[in-house]
């Protein structure tokens, strides 16, 4: 058979195979699932922020048409345990007792006949509270500040960067601020339960099957093989459907108590409290440097918001030290507890607030030396991390930075604020690193060939959006020597084997890796079958030199026989091969782990031989109506290394939504908070702002060439997240430029340039 280049599918830019189905309908969601005669769920919510609830009047719900059950803590608060903490400290309970923590906090179930009954019965639920005076963000009355204390993050203190600082010639102090903001998926929460037999099948969107189910049996006390968690497709996710929440369990207690399916699909506006949402945060940093650029002092403190009982933070310093090459480093994480629902992660959770002030610092640094940003960045750059000293395995930031700043005209610019102009319009142009850790996740695959030369994947992955049906199917078909189309991909449901947490970037490298070591399982079979045969053409042949491609197996010298023959020696049926991989740097144990529910996931700032991170550039055009202070962003372009790339296509997309978002976040993004009622107020797509199309007016994402033989085996970095990084901080100093304005706190409104 000639060469088609049509057969390598690795690298190649190839559309979604899951396209099709998503666009004509046929793809299922946990709420499109279907299930026998459903009730239907409504939650009841707290409109007190702290206190305990005195009483309920159920009499008005009660009488409406078709309601079947209401759930309170007072007849079903035994039955279910709050899920685990996604951070230190503990979590915010819900029906468990009457307890109160925050506004929104799930307080009842009605459960009715239809959807609407149940809505109009969980709005006549009457609710008496003693309240007390909550404590709604920063500067509150009552809020309680500490140290985060070491563990899952770290805090370096490198040198001595206080004395450092003060004995610099070149000094930045300054202070900085990022809002609440909500991840709002189109899909919503929801939560499908259905019991048979003792077993329960739980169809919901979620970002890690396994976690949830682990998570479920914990909370309702049951062995997890009883349990089934389904999520097909997920219709966005940003983090939010990552961490199992409350709602879950009692679902699964109203539909155990009514011997019948139960369905939920929370409104918008209940998504606000019911789920995660990014923790606003503050910041002090202070740069130094000498009159050559070089940086001589590095001092990041960061105050994050969080709940009352958690401890959770995402402690960004982590990156901001190893950004830049500095001797002296000092970073502090602080936790400021509030009558909040939990925060958790959303996309770049630790990134996208921590490298904002960093990046907008360093460009304030760069016009008190005198500098081009850029070339301060040069300066600045280096090979080793700077907070521990390793090497990074490969580190591509200023080619990034050349590569963006040629294709957007960066040598064009006049650096002086206000000296570029388009009629009414103020031009401003800014740029900032992109970086974010190249984390990895343990995970087990499952590869059946059949005799026709079809094969079929299964791993309990999520397509979360980012194209894993398609890059699992490119992997498995280089692999096997088969074309796309012969890939049946299967994921979403933890009766597959397991894999890790869809986020942190881990997901594509997590589970490429184990699909890969399963389609090795499969060649190293076919091919030890082939060399010790007596018959065929590769008897007494080195079996490792024997490779599967274009649906032949293949010796070195061109030798060839068809995939069905091959096949045949090993088994007259389907071949099953089961793999695992485990990450280095996670110890032996870590796919155990996930079948249990717990994550497993190898950080590229955790290694102790590597620190492996993908980095980029983000360069942006900003026009600011002189009179008005209308600000747009008319020009974007991004440059991204992070290492081989699977699909070209997939990844632009990711690159370049994570850019769009970048956008929202710098500004149109918050989420208000009433701090008298410590409630939010802008709880909707109308009021919660985000851009439209025209918002968006030319967007580029680079993907610059990287190969790293270190990060993993197949030199893959995750580029889900760090398109967002480093977008808010660039169109941040484009604004500056533009108007001479200095904008430290977020979003950017028009009330900031007035």
């Amino acid at each position: 058979m000639p060469d088609d280049a049509s057969w390598t599918t690795i690298g190649a830019a190839v559309p979604r195979i899951e396209g099709r189905a998503k666009v004509t309908g046929q793809a299922l969601y946990a709420s499109d699932e279907p299930v026998a005669n459903p009730a239907f769920a409504f939650l009841v919510l707290s409109t007190a922020a702290r206190g305990r609830i005195r009483s309920f009047d159920l009499r008005a719900a009660q009488a409406v048409a078709g309601v079947l059950d209401i759930l309170t803590y007072e007849n079903v608060g035994h039955e279910a345990d709050p899920p685990a903490p996604h951070g230190a400290g503990e979590e915010t309970t819900t029906m468990q007792t009457s307890r109160i923590w925050h506004d929104g906090q799930i307080i009842g179930v009605v459960v009715a006949e239809t959807y609407e009954a149940a809505r109009e019965a969980a709005y006549a639920v009457g609710v008496e509270y003693d309240a007390e005076a909550p404590s709604a963000t920063f500067d509150s009355p009552g809020v309680q500040e500490e140290v985060r204390e070491p563990g899952e993050h770290k805090d370096f203190a490198v040198g001595d960067a206080d004395a450092a600082f003060d004995a610099a010639a070149v000094r930045i102090d300054a202070r900085f601020g990022t809002p609440t903001q909500h991840h709002n998926p189109i899909e919503l929460f929801t939560t499908t339960c259905t019991w048979h037999d003792g077993s329960l099948t739980v169809y919901e969107p979620s970002q890690f099957v396994h976690g949830l189910r682990g998570s479920l049996a914990k909370q309702l006390r049951m062995d997890p093989k009883r349990i089934r968690v389904v999520a097909r497709h997920v219709g966005g996710a940003f983090g939010s459907k990552g961490i199992p929440s409350a709602r879950t369990a009692w679902i699964a207690v109203a539909a155990r108590r009514l011997n019948r399916p139960v369905k939920l699909v929370a409104t918008r506006g209940q998504g606000y409290t019911i789920a995660t949402y990014r923790a606003e945060t503050r910041h002090h940093i202070r740069l130094a440097a000498g009159r050559d650029g070089r940086l001589l002092a590095l001092r990041h403190e960061g105050w994050e918001v969080t709940s009352r009982p958690s401890d959770y933070n995402v402690s960004g310093t982590e990156t901001t030290a190893r950004m830049y090459a500095c001797p002296n480093i000092l970073t502090r994480v602080n936790i400021v507890h509030t009558d909040r629902n939990t925060p958790g992660f959303m996309r770049a959770p630790p990134d996208v607030p921590y490298m904002f002030p960093l990046e907008v610092a360093m460009d304030e640094l760069a016009e008190a030396l005198g500098m081009d940003p850029v070339e301060l960045r040069r300066v600045n750059d280096t090979q080793t991390d700077p907070a521990t000293g390793q090497a990074f395995s490969s580190r591509s930031l200023m080619r990034c930075f050349d590569q963006a700043a040629a294709r957007f005209g960066w040598a064009d610019r006049t650096p002086q604020p206000r000296s570029m102009r388009d009629g009414d319009w103020l031009l401003g142009w800014g740029c900032a690193a992109a970086a974010y850790p190249a984390n990895i996740g343990a995970g087990a695959a499952r590869v059946l060939l059949g005799p026709d030369g079809q094969a079929t994947v299964q791993i309990a992955a999520h397509d979360i959006g980012n194209g894993s049906h398609t890059i699992i199917a490119q992997t498995a078909a280089e692999r096997l020597g088969l074309r796309l189309e012969a890939v049946t991909v299967q994921l979403g449901d933890s009766d597959l084997p397991p894999a890790g947490l869809a986020a942190g970037s881990s997901h594509a490298s997590g589970i490429c890796h184990a699909v890969a070591h399963a389609c090795e399982d499969v060649r190293a079979r076919i091919a030890v079958a082939a060399t010790t045969s007596n018959a065929g053409p590769f008897a007494g042949r080195d079996p490792a030199t024997l490779i599967l491609a274009q649906g032949r197996l293949r010796g070195e010298d061109g030798t060839a026989e068809p995939l069905h023959d091959a096949l045949a020696r090993v088994t007259g049926g389907a071949l099953e091969a089961y793999a695992e991989n485990i990450p280095k740097g996670l110890p032996p144990d870590s796919v155990g782990k996930l079948y249990s529910g717990q994550m497993a996931i190898s950080r590229g700032t955790q290694r102790e031989d590597l620190t492996t991170y993908a980095f980029g550039a983000q360069f942006v055009e900003v026009r600011v109506h002189a009179r008005t202070g209308e600000t747009r962003v008319s020009r974007a372009v991004g440059a991204f290394a992070a290492g081989r790339i699977i699909n070209p296509r997939t990844a632009h997309s990711q690159l370049m939504g994570g850019m769009i978002w970048g956008i929202s976040s710098a500004l149109h993004e918050a989420t208000e908070i009433d701090t008298r009622a410590a409630r939010y107020v802008n709880d909707n797509i109308a009021e919660y702002l985000i851009p439209v199309n025209a918002d968006v007016r030319e967007v580029e994402a680079i993907i610059v060439p990287e190969q790293d033989a270190e990060v993993n085996p197949l030199g893959m970095k995750g580029i889900g997240e760090i398109g967002v990084v480093g977008m808010n901080a660039a169109i941040s100093n484009a604004v500056y430029h533009a108007t001479g304005r200095r904008i430290r706190d977020l979003p950017i409104r028009i009330e900031d340039l007035l």
